[in-house]
């Protein structure tokens, strides 16, 4: 099952929730931000295609090493249950962070992003 969260990098343990029509990443329990256009600059799938290229060395450097460094790409390497995304994010700050959401948080932010 997801967490729905940011589980590693900037924001590490802040939790994702569905609002109207967007994502919203909760930075305290009043304040929150779109995850949309206006504040994400790039993000990127991690797939089981990169988990099991990270585990066995060949593309450490690949996605979460890039992008959050090792921690980043071990806490990448966790969610393998169905129906759970895992995606690292660029924040148009330089922020970056790797979260994990369901289905319908993962549906509704891919939208937002096209």
């Amino acid at each position: 099952m997801a967490q729905n969260k940011v589980i590693a990098g900037d924001y590490q343990g802040k939790n994702i929730m569905v609002g109207r029509n967007e994502i919203l990443l909760y930075t305290s329990f009043t304040k929150s931000f779109p995850l949309n256009k206006t504040s994400v600059s790039s993000y990127e799938l991690i797939t089981e295609e990169h988990r099991k290229s990270a585990v066995s060395g060949v593309s450490r450097g690949l996605v979460g090493g890039v992008l959050l460094g090792p921690v980043g790409l071990l806490a990448g390497l966790s969610a393998k249950n169905k129906g759970t995304h895992t995606i690292a994010i660029e924040f148009l700050d330089g922020k970056r962070s790797l979260i994990e959401v369901n289905e319908k948080i993962y549906k509704i932010f891919i939208q937002t992003m096209f």
